[in-house]
């Protein structure tokens, strides 16, 4: 009986001890609908941080787990999950993809959880529980427009989209070329277009008859094709800059035949370089693409607008423990700064709810031969040589 008893024992020494029950963190994304391209890759990203945020112990021992919902490219059905997210009391969320879809979810979260939208056109006020991914769309353009100026190119042309980043960018463009650096650049024609508009022929021919030295076109996904199929059939061949929220390889093998000639995207520091930056940052870029070494596909902005968020929220959640609230969460990043990641460091104090600012934009050229994206300017869109 009692080596009957010891053998017993012995076996449930060497069972093994149950794994940690995973730390579910809720995620609202397009995954189906017009704005899927992006909620896709920002899917797949997530995916590939589960792995890394969990390398360490994850939070208390407990790994990372995204949980996926669609809000099928709605505002209605990102109200409908971000209202049953809610009810759950989870102290964060990450999402959604696109602006309007933040915008309509940001109002359940006044109490919390922790909401960080993954679009950079969001702009929550200041002390609120929603945060916004990114560079935000005014820092983007300051650096495109700054670089034109500096580049000799001071006679701009716009057109936007009549959905909301758009009518944001159409804002910024006229307050950034109001700025006193700016005195000497002119607005020489503005137009808009509706993002489900099959052709923007009538707006281009308007654009080229002001006789721009270049163009910012600013939209998204089908729409971006529509406006760069325009300017090939007008024959505007200028410099054309766009948000990088079309600064995927998807958008640029879909539109290869269509591609402006010189096509700039403003984007923050993530863009693989052999440019300078703080070491700190360069070791968050290469754990973000040591990520995705075998993988099925590259790393490119839309990635970016997820991973960031992601270590964020899960580096509180690690500092905090896995009972924070979401008032704790919201303190923590509130206060955050000197935090270095893949777009640049992190200063939450100065920047509320965002944390980073134009000086961690660059200015990228797409390279057609090279497949990919190049640094074209340091910070704030300075010329490299300046």
């Amino acid at each position: 009986m009692g080596a009957a008893i010891t053998a017993l024992l012995a076996g449930a020494v060497a069972m093994p001890a149950p794994a940690a029950e995973p730390f579910d963190i809720p995620v609202v994304l397009p995954l189906t609908g017009p704005a899927s391209f992006l909620g896709l890759a920002e899917q797949k990203s997530l995916t590939r941080a589960e792995a890394v945020l969990s390398e360490d112990g994850g939070i208390a021992g407990r790994p990372v787990h995204f949980v996926f919902y669609d809000d099928q490219s709605s505002a209605q059905t990102a109200v409908q999950l971000g209202t049953q997210i809610v009810a759950t009391k989870p102290p964060v969320m990450l999402g959604s993809a696109v602006v309007g879809m933040c915008n309509a979810m940001a109002p359940l979260m006044a109490r919390g959880p922790v909401m960080y939208c993954l679009s950079p056109g969001l702009y929550p006020k200041p002390g609120t529980f929603v945060f916004s991914s990114s560079n935000a769309t005014a820092d983007l353009l300051s650096a495109q427009i700054r670089f034109f100026r500096l580049s000799g190119l001071k006679k701009i042309a716009a057109i936007t989209s009549t959905d909301a980043s758009g009518q944001d960018a159409a804002r910024q463009i006229k307050t950034i070329l109001a700025q006193p650096e700016n005195k000497d650049m002119q607005l020489a024609a503005d137009t808009t277009f509706n993002p489900t508009d099959v052709s923007a022929a009538a707006q281009m021919q308007r654009l080229k008859s002001a006789d721009p030295q270049a163009v910012i076109a600013w939209s998204t996904g089908a729409a971006i094709g529509t406006v760069f199929k325009a300017i090939i059939d007008a024959g505007l061949d200028v410099p054309i800059a766009t948000t990088d929220g079309n600064m995927t390889y998807a958008q640029m093998a879909q539109f290869k035949d269509i591609l402006p000639k010189t096509l700039y995207i403003p984007s923050p520091e993530w863009p693989a370089s052999d440019r300078p930056v703080p070491p700190e940052v360069a070791s968050a870029k290469a754990a973000f693409f040591k990520a995705f070494q075998g993988a099925d596909a590259q790393p490119d902005a839309a990635y970016s607008f997820a991973w960031d968020p992601a270590v964020l929220v899960v580096s509180a959640l690690k500092k905090l423990g896995p009972t924070a609230t979401a008032a704790q969460v919201q303190e923590y990043l509130a206060n955050l700064k000197g935090f270095a990641g893949i777009n640049g460091v992190y200063d939450f104090s100065k920047i509320p709810q965002r944390g980073l600012d134009d000086s961690n934009v660059v200015v990228t050229e797409w390279q057609k031969d090279k497949g990919t994206w190049q640094i074209v300017s340091q910070p704030q869109g300075l010329p490299l040589t300046q």
